[in-house]
């Protein structure tokens, strides 16, 4: 057994792996992008740029519903979809406490305010019991978030919103092709919100979103708010604006780049499916390393891989969890694994929203006795980066009552 690398050993990884970049460009996106510099239709705002209604039909084709609006980004989707849906000042729309604080901050930008309720602690989504204690007469949306790409419980939110006719908006920044009891996220509440940030699974070359949604009146809504509050797409611009409205259009540059990634999309969900999978058995024996799941109804998108830590495993419940966590993270970022803690705080925490995070004891847990895995895994050729992740954090197991003594004492 090797000495740690954080106490003077070799590194289990000494270089940085190979095929573990992300995003994989090739000739075809570049191509792509070529093709919108040589038409020289530079904005979505003409009335014959083909890019971006092209990516709008194929995503909308791709989730199984009738409309998808291409907007300036996954924040924009999700201000414009509760926007459509007349949320503003005086409402309430129910988020969870653990996600990216963009989820709160586009209801603030519509005027609402954002009420979060509990996770759950397998699957890391809000839980339907929490929000029911939460819920209200000024409740305007539930907009759950589909975390690291598992779909939340829509059944169960379902059965609380629809008897009184709450709309739910899916935030789906990280779940692009992930299914719930075989329907496609996008396709499973009032209006799905996506990103094309570079480091999604279904990526663009700069920021961008796309909204879905089988509601005509709803999509005719988003078309014209995120240009000016103009008619979208008429034979000639008149520049008129007929509601409020805001510049959060899709680039065509971005668009196309995207367009040539939904061409390998389920290819390359299908190859990480089967990496993810291997590299999570290949941690299945290692105690107090809780793996990530994926229910029985739901198909996991892998955005991003959450390990949980149990000290109860290792004999030593005394001690914190953030101790734990912080002794295995030097270990693992020295061994050359690229663990994160990614989101260190509750959305009910931070500053900007509430202050406090007392009255939601699940995650408060989670994020303290989580590591995360990201964007390493996305590249379908980064099978034998895993393995060596794996070989790594298994070296770092073995040290394992060495760690936890140092940390205790």
């Amino acid at each position: 057994m090797s000495q740690l690398a954080m106490l003077g050993g070799p590194r289990a990884i000494p270089s940085t792996p190979a095929n573990v970049e992300w995003p994989v460009v090739t000739s075809a996106d570049e191509e792509a992008v070529l093709r919108v510099l040589r038409r020289g239709a530079l904005a979505s705002g003409s009335p014959d740029e083909p890019e971006v209604p092209a990516l709008e039909s194929e995503w909308a084709q791709h989730v199984g519903v009738r409309h998808c609006a291409g907007v300036s980004s996954g924040t924009a989707a999700l201000q414009l979809a509760l926007a459509a849906l007349d949320v503003g000042p005086g409402d309430e729309v129910v988020v969870p406490a653990v996600s990216m604080n963009a989820t709160a901050h586009a209801v603030r930008a519509v005027g609402g305010t954002p009420v979060f309720a509990d996770i759950d602690p397998v699957t890391f989504t809000i839980d339907p019991a929490s929000v029911a204690a939460v819920l209200s007469l000024r409740t305007a949306a539930v907009m759950p978030v589909h975390l690291h790409g598992l779909p939340a419980d829509m059944a169960g939110l379902r059965a609380l919103t629809e008897p009184v006719g709450i709309p739910l908006v899916e935030d789906a920044a990280q779940a692009h092709g992930a299914t719930y009891e075989g329907v496609r996220t996008g396709a499973l509440g009032t209006v799905g919100c996506f990103s094309l940030h570079p480091s999604k699974n279904l990526p663009s070359c700069a920021e961008g979103g796309l909204v879905t949604t089988d509601d005509p009146k709803v999509h005719e809504r988003i078309a014209g708010l995120r240009q000016f509050g103009e008619r979208p797409r008429q034979a000639v611009r008149t520049y008129v604006a007929y509601t409020e409205g805001g510049n959060h259009k899709l680039s065509p540059i971005a668009a196309a780049f995207t367009r040539s990634q939904l061409a390998r999309f389920d290819e390359y969900a299908k190859v990480r499916q089967t990496l993810v999978t291997d590299f999570l058995h290949r941690l299945r024996d290692l105690p107090g390393l809780v793996r990530p799941t994926c229910p029985e109804d739901r198909d996991h998108a892998w955005h991003i891989l959450r390990f949980r830590l149990d000290p109860t495993a290792w004999d030593h419940a005394d001690l914190p969890t953030w101790a734990v966590r912080r002794v295995l993270h030097k270990a693992l970022r020295a061994e050359g694994v690229p663990m994160s803690s990614y989101q260190v705080l509750p959305l009910p925490a931070q500053p900007a929203f509430r202050g406090k995070q007392d009255c939601f004891p699940v995650a408060t847990a989670v994020l303290q006795d989580s590591l995360c895995l990201q964007r390493r895994h996305l590249n379908p050729g980064s099978g034998p980066a895993l393995v060596q992740y794996a070989d790594a954090i298994t070296k770092v197991w073995e040290h394992l009552p060495e760690l936890v003594t140092r940390e205790a004492a």
